[in-house]
């Protein structure tokens, strides 16, 4: 084999469609344009969305939703998670050093789902009523 020998696969390149050519070339008079308007003429653009003057659906719509600030510096930590940990006091910087949570979160919350056995320290993290109630049956406490 020889690089002038080389060659693309068959169909893998197209030649380019040469419009407004005359009417044996299929794409003659208005080069696939249509009659008329504005996308027919040269410079004929508007806006994604764009309904013609018509107030657009995206601002016909209502705006829904809210997300709150302090929900991205807040996370959830489940008791099971906090068994798993060889530390008495846990703090949020505990949680952060364990991959409990991401480095940037400020706010931590202890929930109920699974299992204490071990009594532990939370301090400066909060907790859910069921949580606290099986932190302190572990002989733990919660100080926030």
């Amino acid at each position: 084999m020889k690089l002038n020998t080389i060659s693309p696969a068959e169909g893998e390149k197209t030649s380019r469609k040469r419009v407004g050519r005359g009417i044996g070339s299929g794409f003659g008079k208005t080069a696939g344009r249509g009659h008329k308007g504005q996308k027919s003429r040269s410079g004929g653009f508007h806006k994604i969305g764009f309904e013609g003057g018509q107030m657009p659906l995206q601002r016909r719509l209502p705006k829904v939703g809210f997300s709150s600030r302090i929900s991205r510096i807040t996370d959830e930590v489940t008791l099971g998670e906090i068994n798993k940990l060889d530390e008495k006091e846990i703090t949020v910087d505990v949680l952060k050093a364990h991959n409990l949570i991401s480095k940037n979160i400020q706010r931590v919350k202890v929930i109920l789902s699974g299992e204490i056995t071990k009594p532990v320290k939370l301090i400066g993290i909060k907790a859910t009523k069921g949580a606290q109630a099986a932190i302190e049956k572990a002989k733990g406490s919660v100080s926030n």
